[in-house]
């Protein structure tokens, strides 16, 4: 057993780890903070429940920190946990009615000075396409819009670059089949 000084002195050196800890990852945490807005806003059809998930999503975050491995991008490795926590919450056996989707505009990043009318439109018929999707095409389809490459989506979804592809490419041909008939209606 160590001396009281010693043990003061440990628990000096735990309580700097913990706190450098704390610190680093909620450092990171600010700097993909939208990752953790869009995939809440996603995968919920409410503002609570869209706070109720990205708080989700940050806890599951903060549990996972330390498994978390420096040599990966953090962003790949927060979009695999938030995505998961996603899916689970949207699958909850308590929240079976959360099959909706309700993106805001500013959550697809539109910039003010282009949005248009038109421009209004196009992003509300693309949400009520969003909002049909299975949770994996909707995750495919976040990322995807969200510029990640092919094989950082097969990385966060735990499937092929060459599944990706295959996926997008039909979801792509998806979104434009029901853009285009919404657009005729």
């Amino acid at each position: 057993m160590l001396n009281p000084p010693l043990q003061l002195a440990a628990a000096s050196v735990a309580m700097s780890v913990a706190s450098d800890h704390r610190e680093a990852f909620t450092r990171l945490l600010e700097q993909h903070t939208g990752i953790i807005r869009k995939v809440a806003a996603a995968y919920t059809g409410s503002r609570a429940d869209r706070l109720d998930l990205m708080q989700e999503i940050s806890l599951q975050l903060w549990k996972a920190y330390p498994r978390y491995s420096p040599e990966r991008p953090f962003s790949t490795w927060m979009y695999r946990i938030a995505l998961n926590v996603a899916i689970s919450f949207l699958r909850s056996a308590t929240r079976p009615h959360r099959q909706t989707v309700s993106l805001e505009a500013t959550e697809l990043d539109v910039p003010d000075e282009t949005a248009t009318p038109e421009t209004d439109e196009r992003v509300a018929e693309l949400q009520q396409v969003i909002e049909g999707l299975e949770p994996l095409n909707r995750a495919l389809l976040l990322l995807y819009l969200d510029d990640r490459s092919y094989r950082e989506i097969a990385s966060i979804l735990g499937i092929t670059e060459t599944n990706v592809a295959t996926k997008i490419s039909r979801l792509k041909e998806r979104v434009r089949q029901q853009m285009t008939q919404t657009a005729a209606e």
